[in-house]
């Protein structure tokens, strides 16, 4: 099968469910942060982490569900190493740290804690909290932290049920030129 093809069946499959305590599907978010990086005028490889960020949700030894009961599931390394079959690293690296910038926003910005949903403050916790200045600083000597910081502010506002955004075919082109580049 198509790799593309299957990404899409997890999006009108598993991502059709409700997304862990927020007013939209897994999809609807995923789409959404897709759309607002393209709006921001993010590359391709950005675009794509954005769409494919939670993925991981999909993949690994303890689901979504668990991770809200407090078992993290570590679906952004999961995610990474899924899409590291069809992907590089421009568009993997953002998917593996997007919960690690959570982490690192929270340690860097305080102000950033107050703008979490309910459900990101409770995953927060069970991800490990904010981090340490010792961890901000290993973060921040990532290649791709930056996109990662940029990845998880589309994330957080990738929740909002009155946003219309286009569906998987919209994104398939921004896929199909990367797919492949995993070098």
């Amino acid at each position: 099968m198509n790799p593309l093809d299957e990404i899409a069946e997890l999006f009108a499959g598993q991502g059709a469910e409700d997304y862990f305590g927020e007013a939209v599907t897994q999809a609807e978010h995923m789409y959404q942060a897709g759309f607002l990086a393209q709006r921001a005028g993010a590359s391709d490889a950005l675009i794509a982490a954005a769409l494919l960020h939670d993925v991981g949700h999909f993949h690994g030894a303890v689901s979504g569900d668990e991770l809200m009961q407090g078992t993290d599931n570590r679906h952004s390394h999961s995610g990474s190493d899924w899409l590291g079959q069809w992907f590089g690293p421009a568009v993997t690296e953002p998917v593996r740290l997007h919960v690690a910038a959570k982490r690192y926003l929270c340690a860097a910005e305080p102000e950033y804690f107050a703008k979490l949903s309910e459900a990101s403050v409770f995953t927060l916790e069970v991800q490990g909290g904010p981090m340490t200045p010792e961890q901000v600083e290993r973060f921040e000597a990532e290649p791709y932290y930056a996109d990662a910081v940029a990845l998880r502010r589309w994330d957080d506002e990738a929740k909002d049920p009155e946003l219309e955004t286009p569906g998987f075919d919209y994104f398939r082109p921004v896929l199909e030129r990367l797919r492949g580049a995993t070098g």
